[in-house]
């Protein structure tokens, strides 16, 4: 499997949204490397990723592919940092590998009671077929990245950046098809009340999530008393593409403080 793996200090792996790829994180991953060691890849299911993807398991490989990837990084404990779709991974992954698992971000994620609405339910009929409607449905987002940017020049500039990157790592429409599909399909992430590691919940602000609401991400707070909460201002979905320092900001501390309450807790043999 093909792994990105870059920076030094406490190690986090970070686990793609729908579209797979790990490229569209790279503003992210770069920021985050300045303080911390990443780890990241593309879906199991990408052509680019060189793992082992198998259909009748489906949403399980994606979990397993997480601790391939630590094992091919050498890192037996981490910070686990899940994206929208990839933060249902990141947190099946925390209920299967507990003993792997230093603490637990999850930004923007979908919740495991998520099921397609009217608008996903639409795209799905006909995946590479509706795939301009899906871009140009897109333009909806410009308004979260003009909110993250200096004036109308930044937004645009911004949003040219973003829609450059995403074409050079295109998306493809029926994988993006199947891992809805596979959520759709129900019990693909169980064990949830028994994650007891540090967790940080990250979203956007309410008024500019146009893909995840806020308030479906922070159900995970139900099963987790002890999460913390936080709100990366100025954005909604993209915000850790949009305003990488920030989210770096964020996340980074909270992932230090983690591996450095790990790191004195006595050794229990």
């Amino acid at each position: 499997m093909h792994i990105v793996d870059v920076g030094s200090g406490p190690p986090i792996v970070i686990v793609p949204g729908i579209q797979g790829r790990w490229e569209w994180m790279k503003p992210a991953v770069d920021a985050l490397a300045a303080t911390c060691r990443v780890i990241t890849f593309s879906l199991a299911d990408e052509p680019t990723c060189g793992a082992h993807f198998d259909e009748r398991t489906g949403f399980a490989c994606y979990v397993r592919q997480v601790a391939d990837a630590m094992d091919t990084a050498g890192v037996g404990r981490a910070a686990i940092c899940g994206v929208s779709f990839g933060g249902l991974i990141a947190a099946a992954f925390a209920a299967q590998y507990p003993e792997r698992v230093e603490s637990l971000v999850l930004v923007s994620a979908l919740p495991p009671s998520w099921q397609p609405d009217r608008r996903v339910q639409f795209y799905l009929r006909a995946p590479v077929l509706l795939s301009p409607v899906f871009c140009l449905a897109s333009l909806r987002l410009y308004r979260e990245i003009a909110a993250a940017s200096a004036g109308v020049a930044g937004g645009l500039s911004a949003a040219w950046r973003h829609a450059l990157n995403a074409v050079t790592h295109m998306f493809s429409p029926r994988r993006m098809a199947r891992r809805v599909r596979l959520l759709a399909a129900g019990d693909a992430v169980s064990g949830l009340e028994r994650v007891r590691v540090p967790t940080l919940v990250v979203t956007g602000e309410a008024a500019l999530d146009r893909v995840v609401p806020v308030r479906l991400t922070q159900q995970y707070l139900a099963f987790w008393p002890h999460a913390r909460a936080v709100t990366l201002e100025r954005t909604g979905h993209l915000g850790l593409i949009t305003r990488p320092r920030a989210f770096a900001g964020l996340v980074a501390p909270f992932v230090e403080a983690a591996h450095a309450g790990r790191q004195q807790e006595p050794d229990r043999g």
